[in-house]
């Protein structure tokens, strides 16, 4: 078997899926066939889909050789991999920073050292977050899209109703901001000052916000270590706090993320972790709630982790083998410069990865914090996920491992104990597997 297929979800590589997918997404016509036509998936949609065709249509009309052609694929990063296996692979595919280990170790994607060299794409060039996470044991692997970083939003009437006027700087003043804020009514939560749980995307993330690490970043699991315990047990507090049972059912009136009943929306939360895009959802469901943004607490023995922030960023790879490569990377040069990039990021709300922006840029923008987002890629306690190949994996394995303790029925040490103990073995199969197959040359 190839080495790409080995990493694999197994169960997919499948003569009937490939046949399906290739002729599923390779099919489209040619709108002029007298260009050379490059295929570019990603898994956008809505305005976010539109922010880049916009700019894919400028391209398209900027030069007469080359025709992108943009496809919206529902599932984008494993059909690209799937694809990719098959001999049939995009151009350009559009990934989330934390996808790099898997397609680099899978060999699906081209590095892109020699292309950095070539049009000047360096650490300077880039907001040093969103550099960082491009790289891949000394190399460039990937391209900036569009990137984010997250805070905590807070609803300042509900602060200022609980005698605050201004958002807390430590989680030891988060604490007791909570205990001040939430309500608790015949045993029934009415509001909360904060849940770990909403929205529950970064679960992964509260041992890096106390300052723990996942791993060291070569064959060691790290998990069971005092600040990762340290944020295992401050999660803990707020079943503690409220009553496992009484969060669930709390939990259970919020709406859906895009709509009104949004639990921050609709006051149901006074504070809640969330990236640079949640200004568009509060202009389109509440856009008369009073909020504003700040850096995610740290602890106060910790006060070089002021200003830390969770790094996130979707990513162009350039896919091996594919048809028409000079060509795509023609076009990935199209989507670095200042001009494309500053459009794409502003039809998306977000900003921009590269350093200079333009004064109209930040005029354009509408979110009242933006500089406070682009400013937080630049702290040097920022991070991002492990860039580790079994990440899904080990990601799940944390969320687990949370909800047992959430529930209370495990502690914060024992879950702990549980991740490294099934993970570790996992990992040092991974590697030993990867390390035979670049011995082998394959």
């Amino acid at each position: 078997m190839s080495k790409l297929s080995d990493f694999l979800i197994p169960g997919l590589i499948s003569l009937s899926v490939l046949a399906l997918v290739g002729t599923e997404l390779r099919s489209h016509p040619a709108e002029d066939k007298s260009k050379t036509h490059i295929a570019v998936w990603v898994g956008w949609s809505g305005f976010e889909y539109d922010a880049f065709q916009s700019v894919v249509n400028d391209y398209n009309k900027s030069q007469s050789k080359v025709f992108v052609d943009l496809l919206s694929i529902t599932g984008n990063s494993t059909k690209t991999l799937i694809s990719t296996s098959a001999g049939i692979p995009p151009e350009i595919s559009l990934l989330g920073a934390a996808e790099i280990p898997q397609f680099a170790d899978a060999g699906a994607i081209e590095v892109l050292d020699d292309a950095c060299k070539q049009y000047g794409w360096t650490q300077d060039k880039y907001v040093p977050g969103y550099w960082d996470v491009l790289q891949y044991h000394g190399h460039t692997m990937a391209l900036p899209a569009t990137p984010s970083t997250v805070a905590l939003h807070y609803n300042t009437d509900i602060l200022k109703r609980a005698g605050y006027d201004k958002p807390p700087e430590t989680i030891e003043e988060m604490d007791k901001m909570v205990d001040k804020i939430s309500k608790v009514e015949d045993g029934k939560v009415k509001l909360a000052g904060f849940l770990p749980a909403e929205p529950g995307w970064w679960r992964w993330a509260w041992g890096p916000f106390f300052g723990g690490r996942l791993w060291d970043g070569k064959s060691k699991i790290t998990m069971n270590t005092p600040e990762n315990l340290q944020a295992m047990k401050w999660v803990e507090s707020f079943s503690k706090r409220f009553g496992p049972a009484q969060i669930q059912s709390y939990k259970s009136g919020f709406g859906v993320f895009a709509s009104p009943e949004n639990a921050f929306l609709a006051d149901k939360v006074a504070m809640e972790v969330q990236g640079v895009w949640m200004h568009n959802f509060i202009q389109k469901y509440n856009p008369k709630l009073k909020w504003q943004a700040a850096p995610f607490p740290y602890p106060k023995d910790r006060p070089d982790l002021k200003g830390h922030t969770i790094i996130e960023q979707d990513i162009f790879v350039l896919l091996k083998n594919c048809k028409h490569r000079e060509e795509a990377i023609g076009f990935l040069a199209y989507l670095q410069k200042q001009g494309p990039m500053e459009k794409l990021c502003l039809g998306q709300k977000k900003s921009s990865p590269l350093r200079v922006k333009s004064p109209e840029f930040w005029a354009k923008h509408d979110n009242p914090s933006i500089h406070l987002f682009d400013d937080m890629a630049y702290s040097k306690s920022c991070f991002s996920t492990p860039k580790i190949g079994i990440w899904p994996e080990y990601e799940a394995e944390i969320g687990n491992a949370l909800d047992e303790v959430s529930l209370l029925r495990k502690t914060p040490e024992d879950a702990l104990k549980t991740i490294d103990e099934r993970m570790q073995p996992k990992l040092d199969q991974y590697l030993s597997r990867l390390e035979k197959r670049m011995r082998a040359g394959k």
